[in-house]
């Protein structure tokens, strides 16, 4: 094999700044200006000095009370037992099959979740695997249905 032959594989590397004049970027300020906050050290992408007039926190809205700083979940989607109607007599109440009967919107269901309320009358047999108020449990296994442990991902959702 000759020398023209090989492989190119050579790779440039990096510019070591501020390792003395040899390394091509040296010297005295290593091309970051003369004096200032930048010139010694990284600085925070948020920060905005130590002034606390105009600081962000003070210019975002104050909320009131004790639970300003908890992360509340959101509400699950309520559906009534008279809207199950649409599905078909023996069939499994599921997050998909209430999507694919266009009882809720997909985008929403899969966001918030979905519970059943137990408020209107319910005709059909139905094996419900989503959570359930204790009315719609009664009503549901009265006309002779089901009401399953939610799976587990119906629970993560709600």
């Amino acid at each position: 094999m000759k020398l023209s032959q090989l492989p190119k594989t050579m790779t440039k590397g990096k510019k070591r700044v501020g390792r003395g004049y040899g390394s091509g970027k040296g010297g005295h300020t290593v091309s970051r200006g003369q004096k200032g906050q930048k010139s010694r050290g990284k600085v925070k992408l948020m920060f905005e000095g130590t002034k606390a007039r105009k600081s962000l926190i003070r210019r975002l809205p104050m909320l009131r009370g004790k639970s300003k700083l908890l992360t509340r979940t959101p509400k699950p989607l309520l559906v009534k037992l008279t809207a199950l109607e649409k599905l078909a007599n023996q069939s499994q109440v599921t997050t998909n099959s209430l999507i694919k009967a266009g009882i809720v919107k997909q985008k929403t269901a899969l966001k918030k979740g979905i519970k059943i309320l137990g408020e209107g009358k319910l005709t059909k047999k139905l094996t419900v695997l989503l959570p359930v108020s204790l009315s719609a449990k009664a009503k549901i296994e009265k006309i002779g249905g089901t009401v399953g442990k939610p799976s587990i991902v119906e629970t993560i959702r709600n």
